[in-house]
């Protein structure tokens, strides 16, 4: 049989502030940007300390690669980031060195862009040569990812709801995308698409579904909202409704207490530890809100066990395919 791998795409953050530039370059493609974003992005990841996605994600990849062994499947689960180091064209190279024929690749970001997610697939497809790819589209409905942030809710509730001495409502927020990426091109416009395919692209409805389905495994939950969070500064509008204007209609209802749980983000990272800890959790303060959000997913060995059930299938279609090939 071909040697098989797993591979885990992911965003990438710098180590530095001095690596911010760079990195940003790769965030926008070369584009030039103003010296006050670069600062501005400096001045949150100094607050913050440090973005711990690089290595949460290697931990995480530990964690698949032990719950694949356990499940008699002891192939390699190697990381790739699409804006940082690693990065996925030279982890794919690495892979074709070592042997690796066949992988299953999937995206750590459940909510498929066909933009956004479009672009890890082909880094990873522009290095495969040989290599034969099975790439997971969007996980947002496993049940597993599901179960993972329910975990992580439930006892933030429960704590934020005993000390206000009533039930408490919960904002689910995802990373907001610019409008034009995820509208579907205008009818009779024979221009060049961003995608291939019609219509309008699905991430905006699979982030509301996830929110959705995790709150409907936490019944508890006595009232709850979405918003999209993170919106740039460029690129014209983006999509909405933001999580500021969310909670202005929130704190208008007259609630004093709130759960804000990201459900488009897998793990700590700048618009976690400062979008929501510092940004929003200040903004809610002002209107007379006391915010707070559930430990992140991070290593949750229920997010594990969802990553290496999808790697498991992508590896057994691309045994079920090599047979299939060999037969004919």
């Amino acid at each position: 049989m071909p040697k098989q791998a797993v591979l885990l795409l992911a965003h990438g953050t710098p180590e530095t502030t001095d690596q911010i530039p760079e990195y940003l370059r790769n965030v926008v493609s070369g584009r030039p940007l103003p010296q006050s974003v670069v600062e501005e992005i400096q001045h949150r990841y100094a607050l913050i300390g440090h973005s711990p996605l690089t290595e949460i994600t290697l931990e995480h990849a530990a964690l698949v690669e032990a719950e694949l062994a356990a499940a008699g499947q002891p192939v390699k689960v190697y990381v790739g980031m699409r804006n940082w180091r690693p990065y996925i064209a030279d982890v794919v190279r690495q892979m074709r060195a070592d042997g690796v024929a066949e992988a299953a690749v999937l995206c750590l970001a459940p909510q498929n862009s066909r933009t956004s997610v479009g672009l890890y697939r082909r880094a990873a497809e522009a290095e495969a040569a040989g290599m034969r790819i099975d790439f997971t589209e969007a996980w947002a409905h496993h049940p597993l990812l599901i179960d993972a942030f329910a975990e992580r809710l439930r006892p933030a509730l429960a704590r934020l709801s005993a000390e206000t001495g009533h039930p408490v409502p919960v904002l689910f927020t995802a990373h907001s995308v610019p409008l034009r990426t995820v509208q579907p091109p205008p009818e009779g416009d024979n221009g060049p698409r961003l995608w291939p395919g019609q219509g309008a692209d699905p991430y905006a409805e699979e982030a509301q579904r996830t929110a959705a389905e995790v709150a409907a495994q936490v019944p508890e939950i006595p009232q709850w909202w979405f918003a999209f969070q993170s919106q740039g500064a460029s690129g014209g509008p983006w999509i909405g409704p933001s999580v500021e204007s969310t909670l202005d209609t929130i704190a208008a209802a007259g609630h004093k207490a709130l759960i804000l749980q990201p459900i488009g983000f897998l793990c700590d990272h700048v618009e976690i530890l400062f979008d929501v800890d510092h940004l929003f959790r200040d903004y809610a303060v002002q209107l007379g809100i006391k915010l707070q959000r559930p430990e992140s997913l991070n290593a949750s060995p229920t997010l594990a066990r969802a990553v290496a059930d999808l790697a498991s299938q992508g590896l057994a279609r691309l045994r079920n395919s090599e047979q299939l090939e060999s037969s004919q």
